[in-house]
């Protein structure tokens, strides 16, 4: 337990407080753990939108674990195949409200999706929610396993 340290002033004289806090170090970490946490989610969006540029590797661990409505993969280079295969089409993915927790060298993040497939025979919406975990590497934090839940679908809108 940490204690929190407040004063005010009262009759003409300084009061110090001293009020007993509960810290949960596992939910928030470091403002650059959270900053740099953020930026893999976004860049992971990204990253599907631009069809999967390069080898995955900025992204996640090489023991990373995926499962979508797209099928399971295992491995990166294995999870690089099945976003190039299921995003041929232009996609958007918009990643909102995340919410982190950092516990030691690990984090864990849920987030909702919302991707659009804009396909020829008519758009496809997917509404889903992402529970992500990462690893801190010493290359910096990499997603280790995504899993996307499908909350609702709508196909051509």
């Amino acid at each position: 337990m940490r204690s929190v340290y407040a004063g005010c002033w009262s009759s003409q004289r300084y009061v110090s407080l001293v009020m007993p806090m509960l810290v949960r170090p596992t939910i928030r970490g470091t403002m650059d753990d959270l900053h740099e946490l953020s930026g893999l989610v976004s860049r992971l969006g990204r990253w599907l939108d631009e069809k999967s540029p390069g080898d995955g590797r900025g992204l996640f661990t090489e023991d990373a674990e995926v499962h979508t409505p797209g099928g399971v993969a295992k491995g990166v280079d294995a999870l690089v195949e099945q976003a190039r295969r299921n995003h041929r089409v232009p996609t958007q993915h918009f990643i909102t409200d995340p919410l982190i927790e950092v516990d030691g060298d690990q984090a864990a993040i849920s987030a909702n999706l919302l991707v659009v497939f804009a396909r020829e025979e008519g758009p496809r919406l997917l509404g889903e929610r992402y529970e992500l975990r990462a690893a801190r590497t010493a290359d910096g934090w990499r997603l280790s396993r995504v899993e996307a839940r499908t909350i609702w679908e709508v196909a051509n809108v």
